[in-house]
């Protein structure tokens, strides 16, 4: 085992030498700058912030086990950044050589931090403590910030001195228009200004520090532990913000998620609770963040199939085959039953019984928008975002709900895990991810986020084994997703792109470890199998279907064993209560002759569809047409022979006399 580690080294190292550490250790991807030759001054001369550089080498084994730690570092204070910004330059670069003599680097790694608004021959002050832990150099950052003077202080940074209660006090019962955060705590603790500098790109809230030391300032906000935050709202009333558990990231979420607070973005939108121009175009849907809405998973499939899919007119090939895995695994996995599934149930049993290779799209909308009137069958089309409504046109919306529709069907996988019994998806380890990597691959419109997925999926779907692994790999990847996007012009100022689930949600999916945030990942997993279970779907704002005129054919019965399972699951594994199903229940079906023997449906303007092969209108007419003349001249054959036997047998009789 030793040897194979050192021969691993040793590959490392080679590799590392020939292609360049940077490419190796740090990437683009990574929330840091880095840095070369070139661009080293120009970033930290003349700063408007300050920089904690780390200059290393890619053959030095100590900087490349140290890469994770710093990484986690970036991650960990990338709101800092227009305080102090967090860097990397390697040294074993040729380009860098000369750089590295110039700032004296004599060993790997070596941080040193350079105030802002530094001058061009300013080579910056190393850091040489021994712990070098992501908290302990956090901790170096914020005292950086502090040792700037009041002249060199970087611009966007907030004050992190503390207020006194003659400052703070009379503050109380005024109003402004923003929260203010009184944030007390001990002397020698740096939560309180942590949270400050976390809370930097954020507007609509004000954190001011104050000291346990103050006794007028806690006799009059009556505070008796620390670190405890009393907040002050725009309209005048205060008190105490209640925190689960008294770590920075709780402190932290709670101020992000308060009304009206947005990250700082140029698409940010001025407002508190709903956003005033939605209500011009679209009523605003207030809703409970705690549960999941089956309007949200009604319009990604209306999206989906009625949109996105009609952008491919003939479905053939793979593409065919996809869309068929989907649908399978939409009708045996979506919960609750009702009109939707059994729109699917329709849709999969179409499709898996046509013999044909091509189907045309319009065969199938024919069968979505239920143009045979089959009872039971029903999907809204009309766009009805509830939990992923955006502030505005074009934020959040079927992204939202494609995601949230994954998900649940995760959870549901993991609760039925046999449901996709001779389906021929159940051979997959992850069917749902599968499913999922395959139809945003080949149908999802936005190309480059398909691209992102694709190498996520192929980069780490191998390590899921089990239902509960793909239920954690998904809210893994969407937060990934989410710390990639925060701040972006695709974030939503109103719901801005955080980790998930937040504290208010599962205060015991939070940890901390050496003052780092970690997931409970045990936590996290039992959180997820309630919060997209079928019990906390909520049928609100969901369009019910109408009632049919008239009973008509219904396509292939549903089996009672389908019913059945559906009714287990949400006895045992969280289905739907009755009242709470978002639709009437499919009535009784009396025999109906084959699939195949059906008429599709009816465009408008286009004829009908047989069997999807395309027969028209005319060739329809025709067919009444000979039908109508066969059967007359059928039954004048039929008089003309009753004629002819009355007189032959007249005939007959009087010959016979």
């Amino acid at each position: 085992m030793f040897r194979l580690c050192f021969q691993a080294a040793g590959v490392l190292w080679f590799v590392s030498g020939c292609l360049g550490g940077a490419s190796r250790l740090y990437t683009e991807d990574d929330p840091l700058v880095i840095l070369g030759s070139s661009s080293l001054k120009p970033t930290i001369s003349n700063s408007s912030s300050a920089w904690l550089v780390q200059f290393y080498s890619s053959w030095c084994g100590h900087c490349i086990h140290y890469s994770s730690t710093w990484k986690v570092l970036a991650q960990d204070v990338k709101d800092w950044q227009e305080a102090i910004g967090v860097a990397v330059l390697d040294c074993a670069q040729e380009e860098n050589f000369d750089v590295c003599r110039d700032y004296n680097i004599q060993f790997y790694p070596t941080f040193k931090y350079f105030r802002a608004h530094s001058s061009p021959g300013e080579k910056g002050t190393a850091y040489r403590g021994a712990d070098r832990g992501v908290q302990s150099i956090r901790q170096l950052m914020v005292n950086i910030l502090q040792n700037h003077t009041r002249l060199e202080w970087p611009q966007r940074c907030p004050s992190l001195e503390p207020y006194s209660s003659a400052k703070l006090l009379p503050l109380l019962g005024q109003k402004s228009d923003h929260y203010t955060a009184i944030f007390v705590e001990e002397p020698d603790s740096y939560v309180g200004r942590e949270v400050i500098l976390d809370l930097l790109l954020y507007s609509g809230v004000q954190v001011k520090r104050a000291l346990s030391s103050d006794l007028p300032l806690l006799d009059a906000l009556k505070i008796t532990s620390f670190p405890s935050i009393y907040l002050l709202h725009p309209n005048g009333t205060h008190g105490h913000l209640y925190s689960e558990k008294k770590l920075r990231f709780f402190f932290s979420s709670l101020l992000r998620t308060l009304p009206g607070v947005q990250r700082r973005s140029s698409s940010a939108v001025a407002h508190v609770g709903a956003p005033s121009g939605k209500q011009d175009s679209e009523p605003w849907r207030d809703f409970n963040r705690s549960q999941v809405y089956t309007a949200d998973l009604e319009s990604a499939l209306h999206y989906l199939l009625r949109v996105e899919l009609a952008a491919h007119s003939m479905l053939e090939g793979e593409k065919l085959k996809v869309f068929k895995d989907f649908v399978t695994l939409v009708s045996k996995l979506y919960p609750g039953g009702g009109s939707v599934v059994k729109l699917m149930e329709t849709l999969s049993d179409w499709l898996l019984s046509l013999p044909l290779q091509r189907i045309p799209y319009q065969a199938v909308l024919d069968l979505v928008n239920n143009k045979m009137r089959i009872a039971g069958v029903f999907l809204g089309e009309e766009l009805r975002w509830v939990g992923c409504q955006g502030s505005r046109p074009g934020l959040r919306g079927y992204p939202c709900s494609l995601w949230t529709l994954f998900h649940v069907l995760t959870v549901q996988h993991d609760a039925m895990p046999n449901a996709l019994d001779n389906t021929g998806l159940e051979v997959e380890a992850a069917p749902v991810l599968q499913v999922m990597r395959h139809y945003i691959r080949t149908f999802f419109g936005c190309q480059e986020c398909g691209q992102h997925f694709e190498q996520a999926v192929a980069a780490g779907i191998h390590e899921v084994k089990s239902p509960g692994e793909q239920i954690l790999w998904l809210w893994n990847q969407h937060n990934r997703v989410n710390a990639r996007l925060a701040g972006s012009l695709s974030d939503d100022p109103l719901f801005p792109k955080a980790q998930w689930p937040s504290p208010s949600l599962c205060a015991s999916c939070h940890e901390e470890q050496n003052g780092v945030h970690v997931w409970n990942l045990d936590n996290v997993l039992h959180f997820l199998r309630h919060h997209y279970s079928a019990s906390n779907l909520s049928p609100k704002y969901s369009l019910t279907p109408p009632r049919a005129p008239a009973p008509s054919f219904d396509l292939l019965p549903t089996s009672k064993s389908k019913v059945e399972d559906r009714g287990g699951a949400a006895a045992g594994g969280g289905g739907m209560k009755a009242e709470e199903q978002p639709g009437p229940q499919p009535a009784q079906a009396s025999p109906r002759p084959e699939m195949k023997d059906l008429v599709m449906g009816e465009g408008e303007g286009r004829g009908v569809w047989i069997l999807g092969m395309g027969f028209n209108s005319v060739d329809m007419s025709l067919c009444v047409v000979l039908y109508v003349s066969s059967c007359l001249f059928l039954m004048l054959l039929f008089f003309f022979f009753k004629v002819r036997s009355r007189r032959w047998k007249l005939r007959h009789s009087r010959l016979h006399v």
